[in-house]
């Protein structure tokens, strides 16, 4: 896919840029898998409090990352119309293992592992200067 093409799939996600996660994809295989980048700008509202003088992404928010590229992921499928209202509901085996800090980009990775109906698994992983940082088992659903 090329660089439009990348950017246009972001287009499912719903969420406003004060709370979108993913700033690029870097790649995507329509409904399969995808990799996606978020740099932490350091202005962000979140950073205030989290922590003052030491600010360090959420580990919630790389964990809604990571549910924002399994939705666009999924939500991208040429096969498979995108569902109305995706949104996470479950989450298994998740484990934070580290965060981010202002300047740092976050890659993130996800890999749709199945579907039912409405509902989407995802396993998904997110790195920082090549150092894992989140690790987790997605459940997204919508409606047809």
């Amino acid at each position: 896919m090329n660089a439009d093409e990348l950017q246009a799939a972001l287009k499912h996600l719903p969420h406003v840029p004060e709370f979108r996660f993913l700033d690029r994809l870097v790649s995507l295989v329509p409904g399969k898998e995808g990799l996606g980048e978020y740099r932490v700008r350091g202005d962000e509202p979140f950073l205030r409090g989290h922590f003052p003088g030491q600010p360090l992404m959420p580990g919630v928010l790389l964990i809604e990352a990571a549910a924002q590229l399994a939705g666009t992921v999924a939500q991208s499928d040429p096969q498979i119309p995108p569902m109305l209202d995706l949104k996470l509901t479950a989450m298994r085996g998740v484990k934070i293992l580290g965060s981010a800090k202002p300047g740092e980009i976050i890659r993130v990775e996800a890999r749709v592992t199945g579907r039912l109906g409405k509902l989407v698994q995802a396993s998904a992983t997110a790195s920082v200067n090549g150092q894992l940082v989140l690790q987790a088992e997605l459940t997204l659903s919508g409606e047809r």
